[in-house]
Order: C-alpha cells, then sequence, then structure tokens
C-alpha cells in the first residue's frame, strides 16, 4: 500500500463524520451563503479542530471566496485545501538530526503509546542503517523497561537500562557514555509518563536535558510529545502543560486510525505553533509515517 493510500486509510473514521459531510456541501455549493459557512465550522468542531482553529479557517475561507469570485464547489473545495494546509504548515516538520550522536527525547504521559513509538523510530532509524541506542528512563513505571527492551530487540537497537525506581538522570548519562563508547548515531530516551505534580516533571525533565547539554554540547536534540489522538481536546490541554515545562519541537500524533477527531492535528497546528513530525495511523512498525501537512490535507478531504 503507498503513502498516500496508507493516510487515507488511516484516517477513514475522521473522513466518514467529516470529509463526506464536508464533500457534500462543496457539491451543494451554489455561491456564498451564511449557512454554508456555518455547516463547515460545526464540521470543524466536531472533528476536535477546536472553535478557535474552525473559526479561523472559515474565515480564510470565506476571504479567498470573495477575493478569487470563486462560484463552483470544486473551486472552494480546493481553497478550502488551500487553508487547512496553511494552518498546518509549520517550520521544521523534519527531524533535524545530523549530528552523530543525535538526540530525541521523549516526553507524554502515560497510555498514549509513547514507548511503542521509540520502538517504531528505532526500527525506522535501523532500516536507515543508523546505529541507535534506547535509554530507559522511565524507571518510575512497573515493567517500563521490559516494555522497551522487547523493542529494542525488534529493532535491533541497543538499550541502556537500570532498576526500577533507579534516577533517571543517571540512566541517562550511562546511556549517553555507552552510546560514545559504541559509535551509536542516534540516542532515544524515554521518560516517565507520571510524576506527582509539575513540578516534578519539570525538575525531571531539567536535569535529563542538562545532562544531555553537557555531556553533548554540540549534538542536535529533538524533544517529541507524543499525543494520543482518540482523547482530542484533551490531547491539546496535556500538550498546553508540557510545552510550559519542556522545549518541545515537535509532536507524534498516535492512534489516528482510532478517532473520528483526527482534526485535532489543526488544533495543536493553530493554538500551539507545533509541528506535527509523525503520526501513527495503525499498529505496525512502518504505521508511524512522517507528516506531510498536504499529503494529510489531500487524504482527508478525497472522497
Amino acid at each position: 500500500m503507498g503513502f498516500f493510500e496508507k493516510i487515507k486509510q488511516g484516517l477513514s473514521r475522521t473522513k466518514k463524520n467529516m470529509s463526506i459531510q464536508m464533500n457534500n456541501m462543496f457539491a451543494g455549493f451554489t455561491g456564498e451563503n451564511e449557512e454554508f459557512y456555518e455547516e463547515l465550522e460545526e464540521a470543524l468542531i466536531l472533528a476536535d479542530a477546536g472553535m478557535d482553529t474552525s473559526l479561523q479557517a472559515v474565515e480564510a475561507l470565506r476571504k479567498l471566496v470573495k477575493e478569487r469570485g470563486l462560484r463552483g464547489g470544486e473551486e472552494v473545495k480546493s481553497a478550502f485545501s488551500e487553508v487547512l494546509t496553511e494552518i498546518l504548515t509549520l517550520e521544521n516538520h523534519d527531524l533535524s538530526l545530523t549530528t552523530k550522536p543525535s538526540v530525541i527525547l521523549m516526553v507524554g504521559v502515560n497510555g498514549v503509546g509513547k514507548t511503542t513509538t521509540i520502538g517504531k523510530l528505532a526500527s525506522h532509524f535501523h532500516e536507515e542503517r543508523k546505529k541507535v541506542m534506547l535509554v530507559a528512563g522511565d524507571t518510575f513505571r512497573a515493567a517500563a523497561a521490559d516494555q522497551l527492551n522487547i523493542w529494542a530487540q525488534r529493532g535491533k537497537a541497543d538499550i541502556v537500562r537500570h532498576e526500577e525506581g533507579s534516577d533517571p538522570a543517571s540512566v541517562v548519562f550511562d546511556g549517553i557514555s555507552a552510546a560514545k563508547a559504541r559509535g551509536s548515531d542516534l540516542i532515544i530516551i524515554d521518560t516517565a509518563g507520571r510524576l506527582h505534580n509539575k513540578a516534578n516533571l519539570m525538575n525531571e525533565l531539567n536535569k535529563i536535558s542538562r545532562i544531555i547539554e553537557r555531556e553533548l554540547p554540540e549534538a542536535d536534540k529533538e524533544t517529541l510529545l507524543v499525543l494520543d489522538a482518540t482523547t482530542g481536546q484533551n490531547g491539546l490541554i496535556q500538550a498546553k502543560q508540557f510545552k510550559e515545562t519542556a522545549d518541545i519541537t515537535g509532536i507524534v500524533l498516535t492512534k489516528l486510525d482510532g478517532t473520528a477527531k483526527g482534526g485535532i492535528v489543526f488544533a495543536i497546528a493553530a493554538e500551539l505553533g507545533l509541528p506535527v513530525k509523525y503520526i501513527g495511523v495503525g499498529e505496525g512498525t512502518d504505521d508511524l509515517m512522517p507528516f506531510e501537512p498536504e499529503v494529510f490535507v489531500e487524504a482527508l478531504l478525497q472522497q
């Protein structure tokens, strides 16, 4: 299955609720009327694009329709595609990993698919012939390191782990040391998904970041926040909290195939200004895919 078809299939639940309704609206477009824009706005909101983002998108479309004198439904649909793509298009959708080693710090609450995402990334980079080191920095959750170890074996990656309850910062230090000694191209660090409060989370992530900066001052570093698309607006709240405590460089949005609320992608881009870098559209290793705004919008709106 091709890249486009895989994304299209992964968005099937969102398409069923949103795209079919929208395409019917565009097909019936006979000129500007307020009901059309209200229905379009409602469709976006129901797909969890968020109130502000939905208003922004509809107003931008309204402006294009007037400026260009659009009359046909296909013309308006094409303009709407432009609007949605522009909302999603932020700088740095690609990972910046040019140094050896480079670092990916993974953050996110428990249950969003963080460990699975790490495993899929490890497999992806192994296929690119990169030597990957996984660091089991989540020492709070029972069996977190065991789960990561299974993914390390699948993705043919090295792993550094300590006993449950160990200091995560010390695990990260040892992981970086091992990566240097073994000539690793990439270090992917897991972090705890549940700490008692925001202050603890900030302190833990700050400690880890200081160690990375001290031991690898020249290294490229990505901090990726993993969000579960099925949580919709709750995921957006999580993202806002993590953005306050960590220097997030991008979002990995998992389980898009399991939700009709795929519009959350637009809310993340518009309200947080954070690029979505990967999306998960299935269980397979190759179902974690680099995010491309134009492809995503085309797959979403195509019948």
